[in-house]
């Protein structure tokens, strides 16, 4: 009787054993990307630029081992951000006097500015017009990652944008490292897509709905207007040529009269719709 005992024993502990391997196994399986998430991976870059620790960099065209601070007109070629070498698990070094380690995943603090307003927690952040410093994406680009926690502000500056003097907020914000596409969504409005970039050409920037709308009701008025008199000239061209062949230079000057009319309500409605699309 106790053969029996000793097997279901013996059979207990190996599935016990067997729980807590597979337990084990799962869980290195789960922790191991958050591990290497958290866990930077920096290599060597040769740079002319003197960038801080945090500072956004980008390749330099045609190079293979050479950054400089990253800017809106580099953004292209953004790669990583600038780490300290003891703040990597894992360091690989080019052996050049002007190195600096540069990360292109893990959990990193990155220096940030409020160009495109307060960087946010799950927001995507990209270069800006400062050097080394990134910003909020607002449109479709490339970017660096994104914010795991709200922007820390530590410093104003004042900086001279597009010709303009603005004072800008600095500071820096925590951002898992991803360097991928932007893709910014579009509004969702009434307006149709096409209608709306062609709006916004003719006034030269970004135009409302509610112009868009007044000038499509113009615009319709304008072809029912312009339809409802081609149809009644030809109706009574045709009725006036048939009760009387000799009035045909009479129809020929109702016609050029009536042609003068369509051009001057076609050209008004014109100039509306582009008054209303430039100062609405």
């Amino acid at each position: 009787m106790r053969v029996p005992s000793r097997i279901a024993t013996s059979r207990v502990a190996t599935l016990q054993f067997r729980y807590i391997a597979v337990s084990i196994l799962l869980a290195v399986l789960f922790f191991a990307p958050l591990a290497r998430a958290a866990t930077p991976i920096s290599q060597g870059y040769t740079t002319g630029d003197d960038v801080a620790i945090g500072s956004l960099v980008s390749l330099i065209p045609d190079s293979s081992d050479t950054v400089q601070a990253a800017t809106v007109d580099n953004t292209n070629n953004l790669l990583g951000v600038v780490v300290s070498d003891n703040s990597s698990a894992l360091v690989f070094g080019n052996g050049s006097s002007s190195e600096v380690q540069v990360a292109t995943g893990g959990s990193m603090t990155v220096l940030a500015s409020d160009i495109n307003g307060d960087i946010k927690e799950g927001d995507q952040v990209t270069a800006s017009p400062i050097a080394g410093v990134g910003m909020k994406v607002s449109t479709n680009a490339k970017v660096i990652g994104v914010a795991q926690a709200d922007m820390t502000v530590t410093t104003e500056q004042t900086v001279d944008q597009n010709g303009t003097p603005t004072t800008v907020k600095l500071g820096s914000v925590p951002v898992l490292i991803n360097v991928s596409y932007h893709y910014q969504t579009p509004e969702r409005t009434l307006i149709p897509a096409a209608i709306q970039n062609i709006a916004n050409a003719v006034a030269g920037r970004s135009v409302e709905p509610l112009p868009i709308i007044l000038s499509a009701v113009i615009f319709i008025i304008m072809l029912v207007v312009v339809m409802i008199i081609i149809f009644s000239m030809i109706r009574s061209s045709i009725i006036s040529v048939g009760r009387n062949p000799l009035s045909q230079s009479a129809v020929y000057r109702d016609v050029v009269q009536l042609s003068a009319v369509i051009i001057v309500i076609i050209a008004a409605s014109i100039a509306a719709i582009y008054f209303i699309l430039r100062t609405m």
